[in-house]
């Protein structure tokens, strides 16, 4: 159950920031991507890095926290930057689909610190089932939002020139 609860703060947050910046899925799936593949490579040493401080003890949960973490920071970084939507249908959308990405980028690394037993391993195992496919359609729909994406209008005085 806690697993469970886990993900769905999660997911309420990162909904949340989602929504309230109101920047476009596109860069933001590709920010998350970026921050998989970042996870993926530094899977071991992050963790030694973070717990070598002496801060924070070394253990799975450190491990968890700071991969998680490598997966959302450009993401993150990317919520106070970046094209935006204007309709607040196309806001609800964007946040959903950056929520349920980002989920699945971050369900092996919540596994390490998360208790799954009973009913909580059965929905894990539901969401290990499907998260390559969830992510596979998650890039693609963020390149194809990307491609909806206008520039930046230049300002009267650059046109006059």
């Amino acid at each position: 159950m806690i697993v469970i609860i886990v993900f769905i703060v999660i997911a309420l947050a990162l909904f949340a920031g989602a929504f309230l910046s109101k920047r476009r899925f596109g860069l933001l799936g590709l920010a998350l991507t970026a921050g998989a593949t970042l996870s993926t490579i530094w899977s071991y040493d992050a963790g030694l890095v973070v717990s070598g401080t002496g801060l924070v003890p070394s253990g799975p949960l450190t491990n968890a926290i700071v991969l998680s973490a490598i997966v959302l920071l450009p993401a993150v970084v990317l919520l106070f930057h970046g094209y935006t939507y204007k309709e607040n249908a196309a806001r609800v959308i964007g946040s959903l689909l950056f929520t349920i990405l980002a989920l699945a980028f971050l369900v092996e690394p919540l596994s390490f610190a998360l208790p799954l037993t009973g009913s909580a391993a059965d929905v894990y195992r539901i969401i290990v089932q499907y998260k390559e496919v969830i992510i596979s359609a998650g890039v693609v729909f963020a390149v194809i939002d990307l491609f909806f994406t206008k520039p930046a209008k230049l300002s009267d005085k650059d046109r006059k020139r």
